[in-house]
């Protein structure tokens, strides 16, 4: 009876074994899959199309990238209010979406050199009376939570003289409250409005005054210079080959992207 259980035993714990030697070899085909955090709300960089497919500029740049690498991409909608600690959870390799580089991300992730540049800029509808930074004071101004419009607003004076700041999970939602009229402007990206401007033309109008000139980059996380380097030979490849030139022809008309 002892033999039988003790059998039994062995048995089980080599089951075991090859299991985990199973599990092991499992894990080890992720070694070459590159999970990308995205805010899948975020024309014309990362969104989804009529087919809910993830779609945008980024999300091509990021394909090309991960070809130029070796590997595979997989994409990953994220709150974008949490992105620094998805980053440094390991949740996610890179945070790759219209991401924009300030000096204070700059101490929570690695950054690649700027491939695009932007800018933050008041978006109104067409017929609005604003016409110029002043004329916000005494406003009600949307803009997405914990984004670089926000940093831009805080920065500029007219700040303080607004009436309320109401804070959205995406632009989708912030220019809804404007077409509304819960808000009167929006804070938002230059490359985000013109899109949306393009499509729905007489609807909205920006400001010639800027708030901030900024430009875009892909967040790794501290520690992991070794895919930071890898990804950024990618990107100096495509660059040469053509191959950023033509997705941005692709998405904007013209090249755009920063050499």
């Amino acid at each position: 009876m002892k033999r039988k259980i003790t059998f039994t035993i062995i048995t089980i714990l080599a089951l075991g074994l090859l299991s985990a030697c199973g599990s092991s070899s499992a894990s080890k085909g992720t070694e070459n899959q590159l999970v990308i955090g995205v805010d899948d709300k975020f024309a014309p960089m990362g969104f989804r199309d009529e087919s809910n497919e993830l779609v945008g500029f980024d999300i091509d740049y990021a394909k090309a990238a991960a070809e130029h690498m070796g590997m595979e991409v997989k994409f990953q909608p994220i709150d974008w209010k949490t992105k620094e600690t998805e980053l440094s959870s390991g949740r996610i390799d890179l945070i790759w979406n219209g991401y924009t580089i300030t000096e204070d991300r700059k101490g929570k992730v690695l950054f690649t050199k700027p491939y695009l540049e932007n800018a933050q800029v008041v978006a109104t509808l067409a017929d609005s009376p604003v016409k110029e930074l002043g004329d916000l004071e005494g406003k009600t101004i949307g803009l997405q939570a914990l984004s670089s419009a926000a940093d831009a607003l805080d920065a500029n004076p007219i700040k303080s003289k607004i009436k309320k700041t109401s804070e959205y999970a995406d632009n989708v939602l912030a220019l809804t409250d404007l077409k509304a009229g819960r808000v009167e402007a929006v804070i938002i990206d230059q490359v985000v409005i013109d899109y949306y401007m393009s499509k729905d033309e007489g609807t909205f109008k920006v400001l010639d005054e800027t708030l901030s000139p900024e430009h875009y980059g892909i967040g790794v996380k501290k520690g992991n210079e070794e895919l930071l380097e890898k990804l950024q030979t990618a990107l100096d490849k495509m660059n040469e080959d053509g191959t950023a030139a033509e997705i941005s022809t692709k998405w904007f008309g013209e090249d755009k992207v920063l050499k």
